[in-house]
């Protein structure tokens, strides 16, 4: 069955009223923060913690050092400044981790980082390189028809294409920008039947109206989206899946 992974450690209400924990129990892996764009130390452990109570695979979900703007514009900084930091961020949460006797399944880049290195080999490489340094069997999240794909696998390097049960796409396989007016899916059913279309049928409706293909191996639910609680247990009724 696809993987239903959950972006988290993000956000300090949403580990308060208890919705990190909850969603928990309708995913099968989480990408915590790291520090580069939001989360903490004390964070970090609390999804450390619950994620291995709950038996859920945890990831390392790095970005540009940009707290500011939650990591989600690019930034004009060099390519040793943004390894130095995404190496940082990485192993910072694989050794809280190994505190706990847990490891790392995956790494998933976040924001404007995950969005540039669909599009762009350099970034792409600069990543997988590493990726490549810390532990070149860890697996990479990386937008699902994308060129980072291809360019991931040709280092060596395991890729889990990825794709999202609460973004629309544009007719060119990329998500719809943030800035854009529907670029989040909120309804519940609209979410589901995505979701189930995704990992049933390999395809997808996307804002134009235009069906494409789409072969992918983890699915996406944000928890900061409106009702990802509620959008995480559809999906899952939806894929009949029992968690």
């Amino acid at each position: 069955m696809i993987d239903i992974n959950c972006d988290m450690g993000e956000i300090n209400t949403l580990l308060d009223n208890g919705t990190y924990e909850a969603l928990m129990d309708h995913v099968t892996s989480i990408n915590i923060a790291c520090g580069g764009h939001a989360g903490d130390e004390e964070m970090i452990r609390a999804m450390v913690k619950t994620a291995k109570e709950k038996k859920v695979k945890i990831g390392a979900h790095p970005s540009y050092p940009d707290r500011k703007n939650f990591g989600r514009y690019e930034m004009d900084i060099s390519d040793e400044e943004l390894s130095t930091s995404i190496l940082e961020q990485i192993t910072g949460v694989m050794d809280i981790a190994a505190e706990y006797n847990y490891s790392i399944s995956h790494i998933k880049p976040h924001g404007a980082l995950y969005n540039k290195a669909a599009r762009d080999e350099s970034l792409a490489t600069l990543i997988g390189e590493v990726i490549l340094s810390i532990n070149p069997s860890l697996p990479i999240m990386c937008l699902a028809g994308s060129r980072m794909v291809s360019i991931l696998k040709d280092m060596g390097l395991n890729v889990l294409r990825e794709s999202f049960a609460d973004r629309t796409y544009e007719a060119d396989g990329n998500l719809r920008k943030r800035t854009l007016s529907n670029a989040l899916i909120v309804d519940l059913q609209v979410a589901s039947l995505q979701a189930y279309n995704i990992s049933k049928n390999n395809k997808l409706v996307t804002h134009n109206g235009t069906e494409i293909t789409i072969q992918s191996d983890t699915l996406c639910i944000h928890s900061d989206t409106p009702d990802a609680l509620k959008i995480a247990i559809a999906v899952n009724n939806k894929l009949n899946r029992s968690q």
